[in-house]
């Protein structure tokens, strides 16, 4: 009888002993066991067939049922069916009879006998713990041979004595200027505070420690320099290189041997304005030499906009097709084809203020493979409100050309002097971080950080022909001029309105004999005409009209009272033209006093002794040189000049072209100053930056100083129009 593993002796003898009736009880229960093991066998049989197909099958078996297999065919044959082969299949060991009870023992089980795929996870949970180990130790054995090779001991620190308290408190007065700018207090007072601590350092002792080859650090006058000098030194000697500074954006676009000038403006025509005109002129000029790719960036309005600023409620449908009218209309005027990119970006128009803010970073319109260099025409206007990129981060070189007096303009409205102090302050700041370069057209605009005086805006050719054609009459004998006194000009008191009218009511009986035709469309039309009528005023008001408009090129003089001009363009064009021009004694006009035909007056009394002698004799004709100095050509190499930008285009070194040290030679007796120095004023100018990064982010912040609602992004029509993200797309709003 098979054996279950199961101790089959009388119950009396497995215990070691019992009565007679606990063996015959035993017997029964073997007996009734048999039997089932007997009917149990008959079964097996019986599904033997099945069990052999089952076991013989052709397909990938375990390697327990293999083991069953195997287990099954030793068993063949017999009555008897050999279980201990089956427990072996399992991995268990058959419990002999000396053994109390049955049990398969799965705590025996042999690692060379676990299922292959269990032996291979381990397997490769134990690699990978060792070459955890092994990477950890590796990384722990180059730390420590790094920490070996370092050497904290600054080379050559007993050569160079270290800096004092009062050496650290001058160096950061001088790098503190442009914070004392923004504070209003004079560079002189910061001047002598750092010559006081630096003539206090002169005697002490620890300077006669410097080399005999090298001369004291403060032995020139020039305390500030030598400073920097004495820092440098410092520095030198610690063995630290200082690689880039706060707020600095790393890499800048390097350009390919073609350089791309991008010049960006608040106004387009067929608006005109000097903002729209001159720009596009520059644009022109800076691309016929063909020696850099130039792009022009101007504001594109929706229909709505377009009605209230462009004249003769002009609108265009799409910027191609505003476009095409610039190009004609420039081509036309220069006489030559042009040769550079127009690119749009969003704006409107403010009613108030009768002048367009961006809408939205318009710094993100100009591609990062063309941002090199930027010219930014009004910088301040275009910065106001600018929340996006800084500018100085994208571009190499950004050059500001300031064309109007705002502060004039905004002490004229009212509450005017508290809103022209913040907004002088506003303009500093923007000049200060957004610009490497700023040009003033002349004396009349606020005293920007950065900045120099030059006019670098030219004169319509047209003009110059006009005048080159009238003074070939005047020497045939011809009489050219016909007609008086004119002025043309934007009617809104601003202008130069107001003034006149004050001039000709003052001296209303000296200027009896004299009519003034005046020329010009806007919104205070009515109201000055209505205060000239009501004086009584010898003044003939006409519909405005291009100052290059055959009908006006017969009168000898034109009369321009204005001071809140910076530049005025219809001066200029009037003396191009051979004209006399009658014009205050103020800063916008310096650069016409070179002309002889210009009669600037300081009072009133005087303003009608200078009308009167234009009057009474012909202007002299202009020298070339004199319309040379008129001319584009000429507006345009000023503007390469004084703008560094010729420097800037003929530089192989990108990295001097904006700095301001680290580029020069250094002195025979002098050590060059450390390029490697953390610039203070570069850090304060980042400063400056971020803050109004951070307050031009704020909707509410941006309407209570005037912006316009909804400028911080571009809207759904401009999106629609210059075939842009939506704005939800562009600058999404997290969190519903």
């Amino acid at each position: 009888m098979a054996s279950y593993g199961v101790d089959t002796r009388p119950a009396a003898a497995a215990a070691g002993g019992g009565g007679a009736g606990a063996g015959a009880a035993g017997e029964g229960a073997l007996s009734f066991l048999s039997r089932g093991l007997r009917e149990d066998l008959r079964l097996i049989r019986a599904r033997a067939g099945e069990l052999e197909t089952f076991l013989t099958a052709p397909v990938p078996e375990p390697e327990l049922l293999a083991r069953l297999r195997r287990a099954y065919s030793s068993s063949a044959g017999t009555t008897r069916l050999d279980l201990s082969a089956i427990g072996k299949a399992f991995g268990t060991g058959v419990v002999g009879r000396g053994s109390r009870g049955a049990r398969w023992g799965w705590e025996e089980v042999q690692e060379a006998e676990e299922w292959e795929p269990i032996r291979m996870v381990k397997a490769r949970l134990r690699e990978m713990e060792r070459r955890r180990q092994w990477q950890a130790t590796d990384m722990l054995h180059k730390v420590k041979l790094s920490l070996k090779s370092m050497s904290f001991v600054p080379e050559a620190s007993e050569e160079v004595p270290p800096l004092d308290l009062g050496e650290l408190l001058a160096y950061f007065l001088k790098q503190s200027g442009p914070l004392f700018d923004q504070l209003g207090i004079k560079r002189d007072v910061c001047h002598k505070l750092v010559e006081s601590l630096c003539s206090k350092r002169k005697d002490h002792l620890a300077y006669n420690s410097f080399p005999a080859s090298e001369p004291s650090a403060f032995s020139n006058d020039n305390a500030g320099d030598e400073l920097d000098l004495r820092i440098a030194s410092v520095v030198q000697s610690t063995g630290h290189n200082y690689e880039g500074g706060f707020w600095n954006d790393g890499h800048k676009y390097e350009t390919a041997d073609k350089r791309h000038v991008a010049i960006v403006t608040t106004a387009s025509l067929p608006w005109m304005t000097g903002t729209a005109v001159n720009p596009l002129f520059r644009a022109a000029y800076l691309a016929k030499s063909s020696k850099q790719d130039v792009t022009l960036v101007v504001p594109w309005l929706c229909k709505s906009d377009q009605e209230l600023v462009y004249p003769n409620s002009m609108t265009f449908s799409s910027p191609q097709e505003q476009e095409a009218y610039m190009r004609s209309w420039l081509e036309e005027r220069v006489g030559f084809k042009t040769d550079f990119k127009i690119s749009f970006y969003p704006g409107k128009f403010q009613k108030e203020r009768r002048s367009i803010i961006p809408a939205g970073d318009t710094s993100q319109f100009i591609p990062s493979k063309e941002a090199d260099i930027a010219i930014l025409e009004e910088p301040e206007h275009l910065n106001w409100y600018h929340h996006g990129k800084r500018w100085t981060d994208k571009f190499n070189h950004v050059v500001g050309v300031v064309h109007t007096n705002y502060l004039e303009y905004i002490k004229r409205e009212k509450n005017g002097a508290i809103q022209a102090f913040f907004v002088k302050h506003i303009n500093n700041l923007v000049a200060r971080a957004y610009c490497h370069k700023v040009l003033r057209l002349s004396g009349a605009t606020q005293d920007l950080p950065k900045s120099m005086i030059c006019n670098v805006h030219g004169v319509n050719p047209k003009f110059l022909e006009v005048g080159e054609r009238i003074a070939a009459e005047r020497e045939s004998g011809q009489h050219s001029f016909s007609k008086g006194a004119y002025f043309l000009g934007k009617m809104v008191w601003a202008k130069g309105y107001r003034e006149l009218i004050d001039l000709y009511a003052k001296h209303k009986s000296d200027l009896e004999g004299i009519k003034l035709d005046i020329y010009g469309n806007g919104e205070d039309s009515h109201e000055v005409q209505s205060a000239a009528m009501k004086l009584n005023l010898n003044l003939n008001f006409h519909k405005g009209r291009d100052h290059a408009d055959d009908s006006l090129h017969g009168y000898k003089v034109f009369i321009n009272p204005s001071i809140s001009d910076v530049l005025c363009t219809a001066t200029a064009e009037a003396l191009a033209m051979g004209k006399f021009v009658v014009c205050a004694d103020h800063p916008s006009n310096d650069f016409f006093r070179s002309f002889p035909n210009c009669l600037t007056y300081k009072t009133s009394e005087d303003f009608v002794v200078k009308v009167k002698e234009a009057m009474a004799r012909d202007p002299q004709p202009l020298t070339p040189e004199q319309r040379y100095n008129l001319s584009w050509e000429a507006a345009t190499q000023r503007f390469m000049e004084h703008s560094e930008l010729d420097k800037v285009l003929s530089s192989s070194n990108r990295d001097c072209t904006t700095s301001t040290s680290g580029c020069g030679k250094s002195g025979d007796n002098k050590m060059e100053k450390s390029a490697s120095l953390p610039n203070m004023s570069d850090m304060v100018d980042g400063g400056l930056a971020f803050a109004h990064y951070c307050f031009t982010g704020n909707e509410l912040l941006r309407l209570s100083t005037g912006a316009i609602p909804g400028t911080l992004n571009y809207n759904k029509q401009h999106s629609l129009d210059l075939h842009l993200l939506p704005p939800q797309v562009q600058n999404p709003v997290y969190g519903w």
